[in-house]
């Protein structure tokens, strides 16, 4: 497939690698020349534009870091909409709000154009390994066109629903692991305050009712699990920052809907004051700093 790859980042770098190892030809486009120039070196075509990019192309993938970079990228009057092939597929992996997400594909079908929302889960160590989670929504039709192409990249390759439920699956996820991840810290905060051994709490905990992938897999407390960020001072793995953009979208997302979600409200806030504290770069695991000193 001749296939166009906007957003080269951290995570749509090694996307396009996955892309080239399963002979696809790739067009390659970000804002920033030195990623470009990363995957030419590669064998990628380097576009000037994300127009450019677009044109001509079978598939066009983004993978960007907001909702307002998506609707430039498409709906400019130079973007993808306007330059794309007729019966091209469109496939945005960029974590938005549903409803940008669902903006922009009913301007893709106007087009009569094929778009997918499909947001990752995985990181960018299953970026790098192929292994990516791909929450898909769309058509029927549109997904099964989609799935040969992020099997290339992911692993498990699932189909949310109608346009937009890519995102909504992703970002309710990740509230869910937002809660989580600070019920976990405040617990193992507060046993080792009251006298207990961490490793033998988190032990406890995860053969018992308080256990979660938190937990028993990513625990926030340094030395529980050598694998995991907080033994490594909560370098690499998925950023603060990135989980308060998540749970920011979920907060206007349920506002939009008129949904409670007083516990996710709880979280972004606490997010945003461990940002603001200079830990933005750190995985968001490292959110027990606020409940133990380091």
């Amino acid at each position: 497939m001749k296939i166009g790859f906007i957003g080269l980042g951290n995570m749509g770098n090694p996307m396009v690698r996955n892309l080239l190892k399963h002979s696809h030809t790739v067009r390659v486009f970000d804002v920033v020349p030195e990623l470009v120039n990363k995957l030419t070196e590669l064998g990628c075509e380097a576009a000037t534009s994300a127009g450019k990019c677009a044109h001509g192309a079978d598939v066009v993938i983004t993978m960007l870091p907001s909702s307002p970079h998506v609707r430039r990228v498409y709906q400019d009057a130079h973007g993808v909409l306007a330059s794309v092939s007729p019966g091209a597929l469109l496939i945005d992996s960029s974590t938005i709000d549903p409803h940008t997400a669902r903006d922009v594909a009913m301007d893709a079908l106007g087009k009569r154009l094929a778009m997918v929302d499909a947001p990752v889960s995985g990181g960018t160590g299953g970026a790098e390994a192929g292994t990516l989670t791909f929450m898909v929504g769309g058509s029927a039709d549109n997904f099964a066109r989609a799935k040969p192409i992020l099997e290339a990249m992911g692993k498990n390759i699932v189909h949310c629903g109608d346009a937009g439920n890519g995102q909504v699956a992703k970002i309710c996820n990740n509230m869910m692991l937002a809660v989580e991840m600070i019920a976990t810290a405040e617990g193992m905060a507060l046993a080792t305050k009251l006298g207990m051994d961490p490793q033998v709490f988190a032990a406890i905990a995860n053969t018992s009712s308080g256990r979660c992938w938190s937990s028993d897999t990513y625990n926030p407390y340094p030395g529980v699990i050598p694998t995991a960020p907080a033994s490594r001072g909560y370098s690499g793995g998925f950023g603060t920052d990135l989980m308060l953009k998540d749970l920011t979208l979920v907060t206007e997302a349920a506002k939009a809907a008129k949904q409670p979600v007083m516990l996710a409200a709880a979280a972004q806030q606490l997010y945003q004051m461990h940002s603001t504290m200079g830990n933005g770069a750190l995985d968001f695991s490292s959110i027990i700093k606020l409940y133990i000193k380091q």
